[in-house]
């Protein structure tokens, strides 16, 4: 009996998995759409002061024939700060899309800003990255609780 449902069901579970390979097709692109092409997808900020904020700008430009519309600008977490203009942004015309990360904790990072678009299904994905440096004024111990006295 056991071999019996074997038989049934590995067939099946080949069939699940081999379906989940297969790609799935390309949307088309409107060639009379808009067309978004970014100056760079990643800034490097190197090592930043710890607790001073910096900004990236990441400028796109609409290289397409109608109107590019930016409807979402979201970052990975809630240490960047997106800014972005709302406006369409007309055929051979730029904007520009700054993330600013708050450099609050030192190390390195790595953080996204994931923008959507009208030109195309697939959101974009820009990058800042770098390291901030350790607070040169780190806050000073908290001082002991004071002793009591326990009665023995």
């Amino acid at each position: 009996m056991k071999k019996l449902i074997l038989l049934f069901v590995l067939p099946l579970f080949v069939a699940v998995q081999s379906y989940a390979q297969t790609a799935q097709p390309a949307a088309a692109v409107n060639p009379n759409g808009p067309i978004a092409k970014w100056d760079k997808m990643a800034n490097d900020f190197g090592s930043i002061a710890f607790n001073v904020p910096k900004t990236a700008e990441f400028t796109v430009t609409n290289v397409g024939k109608q109107p590019l519309i930016i409807s979402s600008v979201r970052p990975s977490c809630g240490c960047t700060n997106p800014k972005f203009s709302q406006e369409p942004i007309l055929p051979g015309k730029s904007s520009i899309v700054s993330a600013t990360y708050n450099a609050a904790s030192p190390g390195v990072f790595t953080k996204t800003v994931t923008v959507i678009t009208n030109a195309d299904t697939n959101p974009v994905v820009l990058q800042i990255k770098g390291t901030v440096l350790p607070n040169p004024n780190p806050p000073a111990p908290a001082p002991a609780p004071p002793v009591t006295n326990v009665p023995k």
